[in-house]
């Protein structure tokens, strides 16, 4: 990870090395943080944010799970996300907002929403997995379940949630493995460590419903509405583990991970071993998305300024 110049903490531009944390913040003892992963792609018509306004509220969202009084409003945090990638003058990025319990007394239950911290890192990230994304990541079923429902809530984005994750992907590559994938508590196909999964089958994609103690991706959203716009059929459904296994296809998708193929599963190959041509074609229209040659239907892109951004293939040419 390499340091940028600049972070916004608590309303304020600081360099990097004075944005620093007390030993007694509760997010440190007890784990009560949220945050989100956003990227910032360099297009032909500048860096643009890929879902800034979506990832703030599912920000929000996942505080308000925690009673985590951000004490900005949203528009205020979109402001600040835009004002660190312009300081330290970045064409690309991979942003970090995160919202915690700060400086204070010790006790698992606080309720000092005057100690709440809010900051906002953002860094030069490449592919998540290296070159999986072009030759396929080789995963594993994790001997980690996720929670059960009404456990820890799975929709929100909370650091103590991620223990869950590091437990699945230590294990993974201790045993030689891109990536770890979890089934939930009832024995069929959850996610991954931080990634969501689909497969492929007899021309029809399937994924794990949102119900099936996994986070709803926003990446995953935009997987689900960039196939219908290519005729390409999604069934959201349970999926047992060995679906994995006589799949013709498998991808994981989210922000830091994007869109990645599946080489193998358990050393199992899927298909021939090499990217599909779905998941290659749902590639093509996500990067596409930020090259110009997928028109952004959706308003998902954003100028660092703030202003809505509709990258065209004309504009691109």
């Amino acid at each position: 990870m390499k340091a940028t110049e600049f972070i916004w903490q608590n309303g304020t531009i600081k360099p990097w090395k004075e944005a620093t944390v007390h030993v007694t913040a509760h997010a440190l003892h007890y784990g009560s943080s949220v945050f989100e992963g956003e990227r910032v792609y360099a297009t032909p018509s500048g860096p643009r944010y890929f879902r800034l306004a979506d990832h703030t509220r599912r920000l929000f969202e996942s505080a308000k799970v925690y009673d985590i009084h951000i004490g900005y409003t949203q528009a205020e945090i979109n402001v600040a996300c835009n004002e660190v990638i312009r300081v330290n003058k970045m064409a690309s990025a991979y942003v970090r907002p995160v919202a915690f319990r700060g400086e204070g007394p010790l006790g698992v239950i606080r309720h000092d929403d005057s100690r709440i911290d809010v900051c906002i890192i953002a860094w030069d990230w490449g592919a998540y997995l290296g070159d999986a994304v072009e030759n396929g990541a080789d995963i594993c079923i994790s001997s980690w379940h996720r929670p059960a429902p009404n456990t820890i809530p799975a929709w929100a984005k909370a650091g103590g949630n991620y223990l869950s994750s590091q437990l699945i992907g230590f294990e993974a590559r201790r045993n030689g493995y891109h990536e770890g994938i979890a089934l939930g508590y009832n024995g069929l196909l959850a996610e991954g460590a931080g990634e969501n999964i689909f497969i492929v089958r007899d021309g029809k994609i399937r994924t794990p419903s949102s119900s099936a103690s996994i986070l709803a991706g926003i990446t995953r959203d935009s997987v689900l509405t960039l196939a219908g716009k290519l005729g390409l059929p999604v069934e959201e459904r349970d999926i047992p583990r060995e679906a994995l296994y006589i799949a013709d296809e498998v991808f994981m998708v989210g922000t830091a991970a994007e869109i990645t193929p599946v080489r193998s599963v358990d050393r199992k190959l899927v298909g021939d071993g090499k990217p599909g041509p779905m998941t290659k074609a749902l590639q093509k229209a996500f990067f596409g998305l930020f090259d110009g040659t997928t028109k952004d239907e959706w308003g998902w892109l954003s100028s660092v300024d703030g202003s809505a951004s509709k990258v065209s293939k004309k504009e691109a040419a």
